[in-house]
């Protein structure tokens, strides 16, 4: 069933435009009408409304799962971890979708060139589906640290279903993927469970360790000159942060770049900071300065 194991190891971050869509994909939460979630901002989803179809017309989609640790024994078996990637590989955007099975320890994979991380979310729960369609399982729990895919096979199916699949007159995004899913939920008894991401080790569960395993299983290889090439980025936009700030110190530039949306390391702002020729005429003039003050 399964073609491979989970690496043992990941690459770090992807490019910081490609963080900055993931981050708000998964802190997406649906709100309320008064104080929309993010994604509901984006994609400006209408909660509640109706689409005009008649109450007693039922849209099939995924019920809620337990922890992962309340399932029998007997129903791990048909338990999977989704999680998708996308990062920039070369001049190349690429993404991955990959499912861990828990209970023999073993991933399945799918990858290739274009779209977001977002559509290897999606792409992953068709590669479930898929599993547990060949083997015949009775049930698919189905495990997700992705706000959006939860939600959608939680309820926004239906949703948009009701409207045709569109939104303003114009297709809804993935439209062909969630479509096929929908079809494939009238056939199989799905539920799914939000997993909270990146939970230190402290506090982590046997369901966090495995939403770890699908996410090591989910990075994408890169060559070291990829590597290379997307620390060059990082430094190019810490640069840019560093000099726009005012040429603050370390932790102020990196405040200053997070209240923007942007996630810089600690290492590229210092490298930034000691190579930059205004902070040494700066600290240089100050050291001129001083001696005069004190005559």
């Amino acid at each position: 069933m399964f073609k491979e194991r989970a690496p043992s190891t990941h690459h770090a971050t992807d490019a910081m435009w490609i963080k900055w869509v993931a981050l708000i994909t998964q802190r997406a939460r649906i709100g309320n009408p008064s104080r929309p979630g993010i994604l509901e901002v984006i994609t400006d989803w209408p909660e509640g409304k109706d689409f005009g179809m008649l109450p007693e017309e039922e849209v099939t989609h995924a019920e809620e799962a337990p922890p992962y640790n309340k399932l029998p024994e007997n129903e791990k078996q048909y338990t999977l971890f989704t999680d998708g990637s996308c990062r920039i590989v070369g001049k190349h955007r690429r993404w991955k979708a990959a499912v861990w099975s828990p209970t023999r320890r073993v991933t399945e994979a799918a990858e290739g060139e274009g779209e977001s991380s977002q559509f290897a979310e999606v792409k992953a729960i068709q590669l479930a589906l898929d599993i547990a369609e060949r083997e015949k399982w009775p049930t698919l729990y189905l495990y997700t640290d992705s706000w959006m895919v939860a939600n959608a096979l939680w309820g926004w199916l239906q949703q948009w279903k009701r409207s045709n699949w569109q939104r303003r007159g114009k297709p809804i995004w993935a439209g062909e993927l969630w479509q096929d899913i929908a079809a494939r939920l009238e056939k199989l008894v799905v539920k799914v469970r939000h997993v909270d991401a990146h939970v230190p080790k402290s506090r982590a569960t046997e369901e966090h360790q495995n939403n770890q395993q699908v996410d090591q299983a989910a990075q994408i290889e890169v060559a070291q000159v990829d590597l290379d090439w997307q620390h060059k980025g990082e430094l190019f936009i810490a640069r840019w942060a560093h000099d726009t700030s005012g040429h603050q110190g370390r932790d102020a530039t990196s405040r200053w770049a997070r209240d923007r949306g942007v996630d810089l390391t600690m290492d590229a702002i210092s490298q930034v900071i000691h190579e930059c020729e205004t902070c040494a005429a700066i600290k240089q003039a100050c050291l001129v300065w001083r001696p005069m003050a004190e005559i």
